[in-house]
């Protein structure tokens, strides 16, 4: 079927949907009010903001995340809701099950997707493989580090941290130093660290963490398919990403792996883990992961999610994922140098360690960061935004992920930029 005629199919519906929901508000909306007055029991009325239609406007998501969605996907979130125990979802979940293993480049059998955003993922990995008590390392270069390490201090962990400035990273030499030192279980790491833009290098830190016992957990959301990353080969034990960057999948599911090593320690516990929706001897059933014969009743999974992250994966199994990360990296390259063009400065010095899906750019002396994103906004219909946790008010960011990755949108963000600079104040310095 072309995506024309999902298109097409889908604008039918929504047509038959509207008539029909004005059909029945015409017939009914009359009656209703009548009896609403003579026979209601309730004191709070229907709200009118629901009784009116409401279409979201069109935008091109050019921030750091959720990216647009493109036609493909759309559609197979349109498609019939299927039971979530069905045998057809159950399919559906092994196809997920194999996209991941291939964005992750892992055989681990035990790989799931989450029902939820990428905070689910993070919360499901620390709540299953840290106990109360156990210490722990989080590397902070941004906000993802500092959130790792306020969940991890919630239920109770030893909560140990290295810190670097944002828009830099840590060396193989600082990381071992610190893992002799603390001694944790588990050392995070951001990947693709969105709220300062730095791709954080991952090679050789696996070793070390294998040959001081702890698990290595890294935080994919904003780099998943858009660099190069290796699961098996880098000896990560946790690797989490989200649907809703390069994926271009809506937000709420979350694409999770666990190595044997990290298994073995989450199977093995000696309390449970502090939450039922994110244990993984139960989710391990659910996706059929723990040899069982039959799956049981844990949650009802986003059906409508899944279909739509299927989609997704699958369009990055037909891209393939090399052809991925070296159109992410040659638009990055040539947004970076029109971004110099302008005379705007990036926040990451290291052109080696820049994030190729979200780019972080110094605010311009003299503009206020808030203006320049509602300017391009209003004039130019693109979501850009400002810098988030310790970025924020250093930085403006711009996120081209996934299909939104292409040398005609770079251009399109480049020149409403350029606009902005000519129209927005700018104080003297």
């Amino acid at each position: 079927m072309t995506q024309r005629t999902l298109l097409t199919r889908g604008a039918l519906l929504s047509q038959q949907i509207t008539l029909g929901s004005s059909i029945y508000t015409a017939v009914t909306a009359s009656p209703w009010k009548r009896f609403h007055r003579a026979m209601s029991s309730t004191s709070i009325p229907p709200p009118a903001c629901l009784l009116q239609p409401f279409e979201a406007p069109y935008r091109h998501m050019f921030g750091p995340g959720p990216s647009d969605v493109p036609p493909r996907v759309l559609a197979a979130g349109g498609r019939p809701i299927i039971g979530h125990m069905h045998k057809e979802m159950f399919e559906i979940m092994d196809h997920i099950k194999k996209g991941i293993q291939y964005a992750f480049q892992t055989q681990n059998n035990m790989t799931i997707a989450m029902s939820g955003s990428g905070h689910t993922a993070m919360e499901c990995a620390i709540f299953n493989s840290v106990e109360p008590g156990e210490s722990v390392l989080m590397a902070v270069n941004g906000i993802w580090g500092e959130r790792a390490a306020e969940i991890a201090e919630r239920i109770g962990a030893k909560v140990n941290t290295i810190i670097t400035a944002p828009g830099s990273s840590f060396t193989n030499e600082e990381i071992e130093e610190a893992l002799a030192k603390h001694k944790p279980v588990l050392f995070f790491l951001t990947h693709g660290e969105s709220s300062s833009g730095v791709a954080h290098p991952i090679d050789g830190i696996g070793d070390l963490c294998l040959r001081h016992n702890c698990l290595f957990l890294v935080d994919a959301v904003a780099s998943l398919g858009g660099s190069p990353l290796y699961m098996d080969k880098q000896g990560i034990d946790i690797l989490y990403s989200g649907s809703q960057k390069v994926l271009n999948s809506p937000p709420g599911t979350a694409p999770i792996s666990f190595s044997e090593r990290a298994c073995k320690k989450i199977f093995n516990r000696k309390t449970k883990p502090v939450s039922y929706l994110l244990d993984l001897t139960w989710l391990a059933n659910y996706w059929g992961c723990d040899g069982k014969p039959a799956r049981m009743y844990h949650h009802t999974g986003p059906v409508s999610g899944f279909f739509t992250l299927r989609e997704s994966l699958a369009i990055l199994v037909e891209t393939g994922l090399e052809n991925s990360w070296q159109r992410h990296k040659d638009v990055a390259e040539h947004f970076h140098k029109g971004l110099e063009d302008l005379g705007l400065k990036l926040f990451v010095e290291d052109k080696n360690v820049r994030l190729p899906t979200v780019t972080t750019i110094v605010v311009p002396a003299g503009y206020d960061w808030k203006e320049i994103v509602a300017y391009v906004m209003k004039h130019h219909q693109i979501e850009i935004s400002g810098g988030l946790g310790p970025s924020a008010g250093k930085v403006l960011r711009v996120g081209l992920m996934g299909c939104n990755s292409s040398i005609a949108n770079a251009d399109m963000v480049l020149a409403a930029l350029g606009d902005a600079l000519k129209c927005c104040h700018r104080s003297k310095v």
